[in-house]
């Protein structure tokens, strides 16, 4: 990888858009509110996530040597305004719902809060991080809901859209619950714990398939053998055959099947391992898997212990983009709107609040910030004046543990894996209407032309 500086990735309009803020004098106070338009058609909620990856580029955000040097050497940027870009740093206040939690359409993932020139320029990299591991981790969530207790481990590294986004990915399927990851970077950067055994390519190295698997197990007695390279059935013989060659020496944890149709195959193959008294021996499968095939199997009483998932959760093949936008809802205290079609965007800072009864949340409400709303606030103060304030400085563990706590509220027709009917409410509160109201009716309220010059 190229080096470059942290600090451009950026779009070039948002570099251009901070120099006419500050050639024109705007330094006021602007909020920028992180929001998803519309839900995919087969998410009936999302995961936040990307947080810890926002607050640590704040935190540390400056414009390096190289970074001013290549800006000048574009000849689009002022001397004076080149100094600017120097002495930047973050010193806003930064709001978010906390990481593992599941949320709605319009509702405010995060909300920057600062000079409108630091503001602005955080869009695309605001965007791009919350995106990515908000995508993932609520494809992993409907995944690990699929599976129930049974084990899930990330094998999607390889086809993933690069290599940031497979180490963001397994942090973020981390916090959706799966169980462990393939991924060795990942292991080391986030402390996940690491699965994986062998690839088909052993097997056909070796001339004979029972002997890739006495070797193998010597090597690495408590594994997983990998057992359809030729006959998948043949194959688990030859792991019984192995079992009694080794007697007590034998630990292999599991078998795993990665072809064919894995319901026939996993029934035939518990069936051959319980007739030989390995009852202790697994069934992991993959192979193309998603949630709907998981449910699948399972409704079809498939006997399969754990689940490898790669490239339907690595790049959220159904729903591979999210409608997240970054938009301006105040400026030096008063509220901004959008009002094109589709588009649209509620003024000011805001809150949301989760109505539960009985312990299951019953719908959301959205309103203003400055609001007291009945209900469970979702939204907290994760930045103050550029520095992370305490409650932000969540583990992962911790933001894993809030998503199988939040998820578990959710009314179950929101958890099931077909779209929710009804969809889970969110609703806006009457004083936030009634502001979007008064600055619909400011806006698009026809202006007189201007006097014809003399």
């Amino acid at each position: 990888m190229p080096p470059f500086s942290p600090a451009l990735v950026t779009d070039l309009y948002e570099l251009t858009m901070v120099q006419a803020y500050f050639a024109e004098g705007f330094a006021g106070e602007a909020v920028f509110s992180l929001f998803v338009r519309r839900l995919p058609p087969r998410r009936n909620y999302l995961v936040a996530c990307g947080l810890e990856d926002v607050l640590a580029f704040l935190e540390t955000f400056r414009f390096d040597d190289a970074a001013l040097k290549y800006l000048d050497s574009l000849g689009r940027f002022s001397a004076p305004f080149l100094r600017f870009l120097e002495r930047l740093r973050f010193t806003g206040d930064v709001y978010a719902v906390p990481e593992g939690t599941p949320v709605f359409a319009n509702e405010p993932i995060l909300e920057i809060v600062a000079p409108i020139a630091e503001a602005q320029l955080f869009e695309t990299f605001v965007i791009n991080q919350v995106h990515l591991q908000t995508l993932v981790a609520s494809k992993a969530s409907r995944i690990v809901e699929a599976a129930g207790r049974r084990q899930v481990v990330d094998f999607g590294l390889r086809r993933v859209h690069g290599v940031d986004a497979g180490l963001k990915a397994a942090r973020a399927f981390h916090i959706a619950g799966v169980h462990a990851t393939s991924n060795v970077a990942a292991g080391q950067a986030y402390g996940l714990r690491l699965a994986g055994t062998m690839a088909h390519s052993y097997i056909q190295a070796h001339d004979d398939e029972y002997a890739a698997f006495r070797s193998f197990a010597r090597l690495y007695p408590d594994t997983v053998l990998l057992v359809d390279t030729y006959d998948t059935l043949d194959g688990v013989r030859k792991v019984i055959d192995l079992a009694k060659a080794l007697g007590r020496e034998f630990r292999v944890s599991a078998v795993r099947l990665d072809s064919g149709d894995l319901r026939d195959l996993s029934m035939q193959t518990r069936r051959l391992l319980d007739d030989a008294g390995l009852h202790s021996v697994g069934i992991f499968v993959s192979g193309n898997l998603d949630e709907e095939g998981i449910a699948g199997l399972i409704r079809a009483g498939a006997p399969i212990d754990g689940f490898g998932i790669g490239t339907e959760m690595g790049v959220s093949a159904d729903a591979p983009t999210l409608d997240f936008v970054y938009k301006l809802v105040a400026y030096e205290g008063r509220g901004r709107i959008k009002l094109s079609p589709g588009k649209s965007v509620l003024p000011g800072r805001k809150q949301v609040y989760r109505v539960e009864r009985d312990g299951v949340a019953a719908h959301d409400l959205l309103a203003r910030d400055d609001e007291r709303a009945s209900g469970r606030p979702l939204r907290r103060k994760m930045m103050e004046k550029g520095t992370r304030v305490a409650d932000a400085h969540a583990s992962l563990d911790a933001a894993r543990h809030l998503r199988e706590i939040e998820v578990n509220r959710l009314p179950d027709r929101v958890r099931a894996l077909p779209p929710a009917d009804p969809p889970y409410a969110v609703e806006i509160s009457a004083p936030l209407a009634e502001a979007a109201e008064r600055l619909r009716q400011q806006y698009a309220r026809p202006r007189p032309a201007p006097a014809p010059p003399r």
